[in-house]
């Protein structure tokens, strides 16, 4: 009787962690600071390689903040708008904070192609993907 009573709790216990093992992690990057974009991009596209591939992982990169502008179709520099592009290709999906958009007088359309609107606010978001089990990363 002991010996099932050991082997059931041990398997409610081990469950969860047995079932996840099998899921591809999930990330949400953080960026807030200008200065951090590009830094934060390289992190990603490192990310991916080092799991094998996009196909591997889910990642969000989540900005607000003065970060953001970084994200302005217009303002882009080559690096950020082909990095962007590129780690796209690969499945990393990107967002940006409604709040700072409104702040910085930015509609959703100026933002590089593809970027999805975080409309609660980007650490609200955040604390979405956490809740969904997303690893949180700020570089």
């Amino acid at each position: 009787m002991r010996i099932i009573l050991l082997s059931l709790l041990l398997a409610l216990a081990l469950g969860p962690a047995l079932a996840l093992a099998g899921d591809k992690p999930k990330v949400v990057y953080h960026v807030s600071d200008e200065a951090k974009v590009s830094f934060a991009l390289n992190n990603i596209k490192n990310h991916i390689a080092g799991v094998g591939g996009g196909e591997n992982i889910e990642i969000v990169l989540v900005s607000h903040g003065p970060a953001v502008k970084q994200f302005n179709d217009i303002e882009a520099v080559d690096r950020v708008r082909n990095g962007i592009a590129e780690l796209q290709e690969q499945g990393v999906t990107f967002e940006a904070c409604a709040n700072t958009l409104e702040a910085l007088g930015l509609a959703p359309d100026e933002l590089l192609p593809g970027f999805k609107i975080a409309e609660k606010g980007g650490v609200t978001r955040i604390t979405e993907l956490q809740g969904q089990g997303y690893a949180y990363i700020r570089p």
